[in-house]
């Protein structure tokens, strides 16, 4: 069993409800280069972020992120 790596639908469901990162990150509470950063899995949310950017998009976390294998 390979390490678990995180997979992310942020991109998708930001543009789905028609946001830009700037938007996004606004709602959220953080910059829009950690919106980037965490879009493109060069940075790894916390609980805390990853929380943040579900509500800031009315969803869940689960909905947003999951581990791979």
């Amino acid at each position: 069993m390979g390490d678990p790596r995180l997979a992310s639908r942020l991109k998708e469901v930001r543009t789905a409800a028609g946001l830009t990162q700037a938007d996004l990150a606004e709602r959220a509470g953080v910059s829009r280069k950690t919106v980037n950063t965490v879009e493109n899995g060069v940075f790894v949310p916390s609980t805390l972020l990853a929380l943040s950017l579900a509500r800031a998009l009315g969803t869940t976390v689960e909905d947003l992120f999951w581990l791979t294998e």
